[in-house]
C-alpha cells in the first residue's frame, strides 16, 4: 500500500475514550467510583421500600380500585397510597377472633 493510503491516525483508537466519555458519562471518573458516590449520598429516613407477597386477585383488586380512583380525579393516588389508608383505617379490636 502506497503512503498515501495509510491514515497517519487511527480513528478507532479513541474508541474507548470517546464512548466512555460521550456515552457512560465522565471520561476520568471510574464506574467504582460512581457507585461509592451513590452509597454515599445520605437515604431517605421517612419512608423504606419493603417487599410483601400479595395473591393475584388482591393485586388485581388493588391495581382496580387505584383506576377507579384516578378515574374519580384522584391522579397522585398509587399502590402505596392506598395500602397506607387501609392500614390507618384497620382497628384490631374489630377484628373476628382467629380460627382454631
Amino acid at each position: 500500500m502506497s503512503d498515501a493510503k495509510i491514515l497517519k491516525h487511527d480513528p478507532l483508537s479513541e474508541t474507548e475514550a470517546i464512548l466512555r466519555q460521550d456515552f457512560y458519562g465522565a471520561g476520568s471518573e471510574r464506574p467504582a467510583t460512581r457507585r461509592a458516590a451513590v452509597r454515599a449520598r445520605p437515604r431517605p429516613t421517612h419512608y423504606k421500600v419493603v417487599c410483601i407477597s400479595l395473591y393475584t386477585r388482591d393485586i388485581e383488586a388493588l391495581e382496580t380500585t387505584v383506576a377507579e380512583l384516578k378515574r374519580r380525579g384522584y391522579t397522585k393516588a398509587n399502590k402505596s397510597q392506598l395500602i397506607r389508608y387501609a392500614l390507618a383505617q384497620l382497628d384490631i379490636d374489630k377484628l373476628p377472633p382467629p380460627h382454631p
